[in-house]
């Protein structure tokens, strides 16, 4: 069976992809801080300990995985932020933090786990964004540095896939909906169940075509 990577596997999206990859036999690798998870889904799961704005934890993590081919890793690791800063009182601690999580660590992971994908058959790099990051799907405001940071990592990711194209590599972003989350709290539209299913079927489906693109849950394309 094919092997999948998810970080950020503690709870919610994260922690749904482990679930339903391992309930079809996936063999899975997932990481969170602690290395280890208070819900335990049946299956083939090892957990590693993860700290995404640490380069030596990423370093760690390649050394564990040295030499294992994973033909899918998504990373699903992000924080919101404060959500009501404003340009009269930035929070530059702050924004400085999410940027690290939500962009920088996505690219570090990717460059720590490229030699194990290069060793898959599947070669699939999944970045999870968010609608809120498309420039042109924007006109609410608001949210000024959880925006910042997904629309960043889609310039990042898109960056990737052309950097990586010799090596075959597929880097794809998507949104996963509004999932009822704690980020995304009790009014979101779909269960987290629902938005793995659908990621998970837009993940089996990718080719090259789709490398550097930005997709919803249900394959619609997103603009940037």
């Amino acid at each position: 069976m094919p092997t999948v990577l998810i970080v950020g596997a503690s709870r919610g999206i994260g922690l749904e992809f482990v679930r339903q990859y391992a309930a079809e036999g996936w063999t899975v690798h997932a990481t969170n801080r602690a290395g280890k998870s208070d819900q335990q889904p049946a299956g083939n799961i090892t957990w590693h300990p993860l700290e995404v704005r640490e380069q030596a934890s990423i370093d760690a993590l390649a050394a564990a995985l040295k030499g294992q081919s994973i033909d899918v890793a998504v990373l699903c690791a992000g924080v919101m932020g404060p959500r009501t800063m404003v340009p009269e009182a930035i929070d530059r601690t702050a924004w400085a933090d999410v940027l690290a999580i939500n962009t920088m660590a996505p690219l570090a992971v990717a460059g720590a786990i490229r030699p194990n994908l290069l060793l898959g058959s599947q070669r699939k790099l999944v970045a999870l964004s968010s609608r809120l990051g498309s420039i042109a799907c924007n006109e609410t405001g608001s949210t000024y540095i959880y925006r910042s940071s997904k629309a960043a990592l889609n310039a990042v990711w898109r960056t990737l896939s052309i950097d990586t194209r010799g090596d075959g590599l597929i880097c794809t972003v998507f949104h996963p909906g509004w999932v009822r989350t704690d980020m995304g709290g009790p009014n979101g539209e779909i269960s987290p169940e629902e938005s793995v299913a659908g990621l998970r079927k837009q993940i089996a489906g990718l080719t090259m075509a789709e490398s550097g693109r930005f997709f919803n849950y249900d394959g619609t394309e997103l603009p940037w």
